[in-house]
């Protein structure tokens, strides 16, 4: 607990990406520290590199430490959890990169599960260059699922114009048909409708569901899982008082702009809900994971080889992941005290440490 301050984990992602460029010019104005606490998991010399790289950012108050614990309000503090022979490549996918960027990942969730740091923004990664070196999973998403024991979870992805959620995620298209369920539908429906009220403040989210085929299947015609599968989700969310609608054809529903009347949409599959939000709001758009006992988000891009290292870097989604994650976090807890009554673990910290008043 610093200050009353959230303390924001912040993993680096691939030091070869963009990642450090990001999460320095979001944290470059000093009035950032008057909101919330960073904590940086990897490499003050990686860090340096990268800051020397930069124009028009001022001088930094960095604080170098080994563990959260010690982190300092108004600093940027940077846990050292990389080996010293660490090196830097901009632009390259390598093994030693990939293996940092597990590291840092590790170590952060580690403290995120200690109660040492608050919320987790997660810096883009290789995929594929971590499952060479043995990651053994597909994305930051399935990564936390696991290490923080959560049920389900849904990745939706926010920003000031829409809300999109998805069935299926990292999985090849030609599975996508083959994965859908109804249950699997519904699941997604619950996750998202909970977080919507819990993480968002939504009272009464409605949420659109998109079909899966051209047109919605054309009465069969073009694929029958809309009316076999989804249809089925979409009713029976309704039977549990979820406000779910649709399917709806995905060309129309997002030219005429229809998202717009909705809390959320629910897509079928990656790139039917990612490429209308990346479309629309990818200069601030934000991933985040719903369902997970702690709240994490990441900024909405990759690893971005071909500008690392050039100071071309557009900060804005790395910005609004951490303070989409501050804003969560705050809400989700009033939320939790006003309806289940549940604390936070900072709460719990604090009623741990409060030394009894004599009246």
């Amino acid at each position: 607990m610093i200050n009353n301050k959230l303390v924001v984990g912040i993993s680096q992602g691939d030091g070869n990406g963009i990642g450090y460029e990001v999460i320095i010019k979001s944290l470059a104005d000093a009035r950032t520290l008057d909101a919330f606490t960073p904590v940086i998991y990897g490499s003050s010399k990686i860090f340096g590199f990268y800051r020397k790289q930069l124009h028009n950012i001022d001088q930094l108050d960095t604080y170098v430490i080994t563990s959260a614990k010690d982190a300092k309000f108004k600093k940027i503090n940077i846990v050292n959890c990389l080996p010293e022979t660490v090196y830097v490549e901009p632009g390259q996918s390598t093994p030693e990169a990939a293996k940092s960027a597990m590291t840092a990942l590790d170590r952060a969730v580690e403290d995120l599960k200690n109660g040492l740091i608050d919320v987790l923004v997660t810096a883009p990664i290789n995929k594929r260059a971590m499952d060479k070196e043995g990651f053994g999973y597909t994305g930051h998403t399935e990564y936390l699922q696991n290490k923080l024991g959560a049920k389900d979870v849904a990745m939706i992805m926010v920003s000031d114009r829409m809300k999109i959620g998805v069935v299926t995620g990292h999985i090849p298209l030609k599975d996508v048909a083959g994965s859908l369920s109804t249950e699997k539908i519904l699941v997604k429906l619950r996750l998202m409708n909970e977080s919507l009220k819990r993480d968002f403040g939504i009272d009464r989210p409605n949420i659109a569901v998109l079909g899966l085929n051209p047109h919605c299947g054309d009465g069969g015609l073009l694929g029958d899982e809309e009316q076999k599968i989804i249809l089925p989700a979409i009713q029976a969310a309704q039977e549990e008082g979820i406000l779910a609608f649709g399917p709806y054809s995905p060309d129309g529903f997002f030219g005429l702009g229809h998202y717009s009347k909705f809390s959320a949409t629910l897509a079928m599959y990656h790139d039917q809900g990612l490429s209308p939000f990346k479309a629309l709001s990818f200069e601030d758009g934000v991933n985040y994971t719903a369902g997970l006992p702690y709240v994490r988000t990441s900024p909405d891009h990759g690893t971005a080889y071909d500008m690392a290292g050039r100071d071309e870097a557009d900060p804005r989604s790395m910005m609004s992941a951490i303070y989409t994650a501050i804003d969560i976090y705050r809400k989700r807890a009033a939320y939790d005290k006003l309806v289940e009554g549940r604390m936070t673990p900072r709460e719990k910290e604090e009623k741990q440490t409060r030394k009894p008043q004599i009246v």
